[in-house]
């Protein structure tokens, strides 16, 4: 199969983030599993969705982790001029809920296979594949945990984000919480007789804001845009009419952190206004929706320098969205990202990658194989051949997409 093949069949698993993914999942093992590649399925905590991870090369040795998820955001837009989960092609354009973020990495992958097998790689690629990413990185860090057991350590992980095929080495670290506080209801006329849960929440709000405020003095890191860290309350519901006391209200606050920082630190004093509520006897509670780290990767890092050389541009300080890439980078694996298409695409109507944009994902995949199978034992950074040394997979060439054998 191509690469178009493959992505054909992975858009078309409607795999949403928070449901079960075992159809996407069975199908990637099946594929890896025809080209004698070994696949660990790795159950999550959930029950009814899982990783995948896979090696290929040798599983005693320090390699690389090519990192991908295998989630996809909703696709309810009306806006949708074909069905999203059918990959369609328009000249050089492949159409699909995915494609950019990020199945097309995916498909990318999956397709060098067979190059990388014929390779003899002298070091490993291990295959890492999460869920739930598009729900604040909640499926890799079940799968991070694990490595220990399923590789040796690796030197690096690439993240497959969409990036335009540019390494990027850092981005702010986030932290999401749920705040939920109950009241009594009543008649608007008698407030004295209820409780209002908005007005509880206002406290809640007026302290997020405070910290925002102060956020935005610093610590500054010029890297960023904005270069401070930053929290807003995202979203607010509450009450059922202007004349009833309302007796609930819900709100969701999330923190960017710049590097160094905890991004669950930044939530601490909000959190402890919830806790003040709930002391004075204020039904109040506080959900964690996510908490993932910063990334920062130095700009003279073997691994950015390895990127640099495979792909011939040199690499992006920093991007506003975040990845599972911190995560890595927090268990001790330098990371970067490193993907085809762009992020202005993704979570929108109409996704798309391009043609050219799969196929030179696939050709750094095979360079870095060729890569790796160079080094039996040396310094991995003392090779250095060329980008366009790789072998072929019968990949699709000519002028337009095509989809389907």
């Amino acid at each position: 199969m191509n690469v178009v093949q493959i992505l054909e069949r992975l858009v078309s698993f409607p795999s949403v983030v928070g449901t079960p993914n075992g159809a996407i999942v069975d199908w990637i093992a099946a594929y890896l599993e025809s080209h004698s590649v070994r696949v660990h399925v790795l159950p999550g905590p959930e029950g009814d969705r899982a990783n995948l991870f896979a090696t290929l090369g040798p599983e005693d040795r320090p390699g690389y982790i090519l990192s991908g998820h295998m989630d996809v955001v909703p696709a309810q837009e009306a806006e949708w001029r074909s069905d999203p989960f059918t990959l369609r092609a328009e000249g050089y354009a492949l159409y699909g809920r995915g494609t950019s973020d990020m199945k097309g990495f995916l498909a990318a992958v999956l397709a060098s296979v067979p190059a990388l097998k014929a390779g003899r790689l002298g070091r490993p690629l291990h295959i890492a594949f999460s869920y739930d990413e598009e729900a604040g990185c909640r499926g890799a860090p079940h799968l991070i945990s694990r490595l220990s057991e399923l590789c040796a350590p690796p030197l690096g992980a690439i993240i497959g984000e969409p990036s335009g095929m540019r390494g990027v080495r850092a981005h702010k670290g986030k932290a999401a919480a749920r705040i939920r506080v109950e009241g009594r209801a009543g008649h608007s006329s008698r407030p004295d007789q209820g409780i209002n849960a908005i007005h509880l929440m206002a406290e809640v709000l007026a302290k997020a804001v405070d910290t925002a405020n102060a956020l935005a003095e610093g610590p500054h890191d010029p890297t960023f845009e904005p270069p401070y860290s930053s929290m807003q309350i995202g979203t607010i519901a509450g009450g059922q009419a202007l004349n009833i006391v309302p007796d609930l209200c819900v709100a969701d606050l999330e923190a960017r952190a710049i590097p160094g920082i905890a991004p669950s630190a930044l939530l601490e004093p909000v959190y402890a206004v919830v806790r003040s509520l709930a002391a004075r006897g204020v039904t109040a509670t506080w959900e964690k929706l996510s908490d993932y780290p910063a990334l920062c990767l130095p700009v003279d890092a073997p691994l950015a320098k390895l990127v640099e050389k495979l792909t011939g541009e040199p690499s992006l300080a920093a991007v506003s969205y975040g990845t599972e890439a911190g995560l890595y980078q927090n268990a001790g694996i330098p990371s970067i990202i490193c993907g085809p298409g762009d992020i202005a695409r993704a979570h929108k109507p109409n996704e798309f990658i391009r043609l050219d944009e799969l196929t030179s994902c696939q050709t750094f995949i095979e360079a870095l194989g060729a890569a790796l199978s160079h080094d039996r034992g040396d310094d991995h950074e003392k090779w250095s051949g060329p980008a366009e040394e790789r072998a072929g997979t019968g990949r699709a060439t000519d002028g337009e997409a095509r989809i389907g054998a």
